[in-house]
């Protein structure tokens, strides 16, 4: 018998799911164009050059690279010069990156980047955007981790002014308040106060890359767990000890909770430039009453990442339900000009999963915000000779706004009560002889069982009240 379970890391969406989706996608979509961003899609696929290099050496290796087919697969074989299966990791990587020229996208900043260098004349100035589209990664799956999952991205392009990072954070801020977020935590960091700590601490420039993919695991792995992958990437045991004496003190400060970000500036002042500092307190203080909070070890593992980076953390997740940063040289690798740029992206998967958990959907549903039901109102059949009839009425309720459907086949009553009970469908629309030969409709509320005959046209009306 063949497995029916979709594949690893992936998922089904039975309707109430996909009604939960659209409900917080509307959401998301409403702030973003109240700030100016505009739709925009890309493909599925890219080309595998597209996307190789711009995520640093771990995010290479999530990559779904997709094979060459036909012709092309079996050419690429024989120029490899070997059919045969390798014997180890590092070489089957090699022959399967030779064997593939298209991947499935990893995430919606590297392909906004390629759309942005080609289409650089047919855009205005400052590009403001926002994309709602899956993404694959070969990650392991865990809580609220998955390996297709969307991303809902907004990003600004063509500016280096902190007034771009400030509207995202109040963007996403705004966006999760609405949705009945109120414990979330905005952390800041920025690219150039982590290289400055690692230079302080004695980290190797040559090593700053591996050191960044391994502080991104701190509040995954912990302290040891880091210390032992610094010093596994040969980074010198006193330089992982005093990063991690920095980060710990930032974390006292955090858990005292008085003046933080104040008191955590005063204590970069002699590791950090002026001139990054003043970066940061132009975001804090151009981003109004937003909950951010300085975190000197905020990382970011993705490498494209060239100034303010930011998390929102909720603390019930294990993980961000939001990230970004600003990335000013990414699209400069698909063409000949740098341009600024900066972006937010919410995590779908996880917000779904922190709502169900903690019931947070009941709201919107009591207040009519959200409709899980398929239906407002079903239109029975009684009998085949009444069915044009039943499709006539269900198309005068749709024509009043009320979402219809109809019972398919001539059937018993009481079956087809049974069948609207079981989809939640509040109200029953009884159409039989005598009904049609009065002008009227038996109308019955599922939920207290009332049934009463009206005069058709007052059917929808009673309905909606």
């Amino acid at each position: 018998m063949a497995n029916t379970n979709p594949a690893r890391g992936m998922r089904d969406f039975l309707p109430a799911d996909v009604r939960k989706r659209n409900y917080v996608i509307g959401i998301i979509k409403e702030v973003y164009e109240s700030y100016g961003f505009e739709p925009l899609e890309t493909p599925s696929v890219e080309n595998l050059d597209t996307l190789m290099g711009k995520y640093g050496e771990e995010g290479n290796q999530l990559i779904f690279k997709i094979l060459k087919r036909g012709e092309k697969l079996r050419d690429a074989r024989q120029e490899t010069g070997d059919e045969s299966t390798p014997s180890d990791i590092s070489s089957l990587q090699s022959q399967v990156s030779s064997l593939s020229d298209l991947a499935l996208r990893y995430d919606l900043t590297v392909p906004l980047a390629r759309v942005v260098a080609n289409n650089k004349n047919d855009l205005p100035k400052f590009f403001k955007r926002y994309q709602i589209q899956p993404v694959w990664r070969a990650d392991r799956p865990a809580r609220g981790r998955f390996r297709e999952f969307y991303q809902c991205d907004v990003d600004a392009i063509g500016s280096s002014s902190r007034v771009v990072e400030a509207e995202l954070i109040s963007a996403v801020t705004q966006i999760l308040t609405r949705l009945g977020f109120n414990d979330f935590v905005i952390r800041l960091n920025h690219r150039k106060v982590l290289a400055d700590i690692l230079d302080t601490a004695g980290v190797p420039a040559d090593k700053h890359g591996d050191a960044l993919v391994v502080i991104d695991k701190l509040d995954k792995i912990g302290q040891d767990g880091v210390r032992a992958e610094l010093e596994s990437r040969g980074i010198p045991n006193s330089a992982s000890e005093m990063l991690l004496n920095i980060f710990e003190q930032t974390q006292k400060i955090v858990d005292e909770g008085k003046d933080v970000n104040r008191t955590i500036v005063s204590n970069l002042i002699n590791i950090v430039s002026n001139e990054v500092l003043t970066e940061i307190g132009d975001i804090l203080r151009f981003a109004g009453d937003c909950p951010i909070q300085l975190d000197p070890s905020l990382a970011r593992g993705l490498s494209y990442y060239t100034g303010a980076i930011v998390e929102i953390n909720v603390p019930d997740l294990a993980g961000s339900l939001a990230g970004g940063g600003r990335y000013d040289g990414l699209i400069g690798m698909f063409g000949k000009e740098q341009i600024p740029a900066c972006g937010l992206s919410i995590g779908l998967e996880r917000i779904l999963v922190v709502m169900d958990e903690r019931k947070m959907f009941d709201k919107p549903i009591a207040e009519g915000k959200l409709k899980l039901d398929s239906a407002d109102v079903m239109v029975t059949m009684l009998g085949e000779e009444s069915a044009a009839e039943s499709l006539k009425l269900a198309n005068e309720l749709r024509r009043q706004g009320l979402r219809v459907t109809v019972y398919p086949e001539a059937d018993k009553l009481s079956k087809q009560m049974k069948y609207a009970d079981s989809i939640k469908v509040p109200f029953v629309c009884v159409l039989g002889e005598s009904e049609i030969a009065d002008g009227t409709v038996t109308l019955k509320n599922m939920k207290t069982g009332e049934q009463n005959a009206y005069p058709r046209v007052e059917i929808a009306s009673k309905i909606t009240k």
